[in-house]
């Protein structure tokens, strides 16, 4: 976690270092989302760029590990898909679907055992590919061998044996998914509350006031620059901009030596 009333102090700091100008906490917490999705958005250009490279055997300084561990961040795994179709509402991007198995031993209970059932990886097709496979009895799925394919609107349908969609398992009069999905979730709406205070905004740090930066400790330094390079275009200063592309640079370079 990222505390966000650090970020906005130094914000604020190197703004009005030269009487740049002030950015006020609404202005903040609208280029903060901003910034943060920027962030965000290039773990997965910069583990693209390290798909290929070697990775070193020093435990902590290894670039893959890195980027992983940011981004296992917003990892969330094993998650029910509604009716077997609807994602997650906070999805930013899908990794595996699989559907579940259960066996002829499960017994209803308040939460089925792990041992009770199998799980199944689905491969994602196109519309084009599933056409294919209707003409190939071979290629057609299973039950163990499902596919799925995802509509424009982004829901999903999982077929199994005899192209049937695998939505729910009903056993026993006890209806269960029977879909499961991991997936990347979009980072939560970030907030630096206040409270107006004779004309000045005073932090207000309660739960349900301010929410912080999800984001690993290590991007609080790229994430005040972003903020700065976006908050130069507010306030008409070429200068933050510049100071904060350069430093922006500065620490890429670093990064990357």
């Amino acid at each position: 976690m990222v505390n966000i009333d650090t970020v906005y102090q130094r914000v604020l700091a190197i703004a009005n270092k030269e009487q740049r100008g002030y950015i006020t906490p609404l202005e903040f917490n609208l280029l903060a989302n901003q910034a943060q999705m920027l962030v965000f958005e290039q773990y997965f250009y910069d583990r693209n760029k390290l798909a290929d490279t070697p990775g070193n055997s020093m435990e902590y300084s290894d670039a893959d590990k890195m980027i992983d561990e940011k981004i296992a961040v917003f990892s969330i795994n094993d998650v029910d898909v509604i009716g077997g179709s609807i994602l997650p509402q906070d999805l930013y991007r899908l990794g595996a679907v699989y559907h579940r198995e259960f066996t002829e031993t499960f017994a209803p209970q308040p939460a089925p055992n792990a041992n009770q059932f199998k799980i199944y990886e689905a491969k994602l097709i196109s519309n084009k590919e599933w056409g294919t496979i209707q003409n190939a009895p071979l290629l057609r799925p299973t039950n163990n061998r499902p596919v799925f394919i995802r509509a424009t609107d982004g829901t999903i349908t999982v077929f199994g044996s005899n192209n049937t969609p695998l939505t729910v398992v009903n056993i026993g009069g006890t209806v269960l998914p029977s879909v499961t999905c991991d997936y990347i979730a979009q980072p939560r709406k970030v907030e630096w509350g206040y409270d107006v205070v004779g004309e000045k905004a005073l932090h207000n740090g309660a739960p349900n006031r301010t929410f912080h930066f999800q984001h690993h400790p290590s991007d609080e330094t790229d994430l005040v620059y972003k903020v700065l390079e976006l908050a130069g275009v507010i306030i008409e200063d070429q200068g933050i901009v510049q100071y904060a592309n350069q430093k922006d640079r500065e620490l890429v370079q670093k990064q990357k030596s």
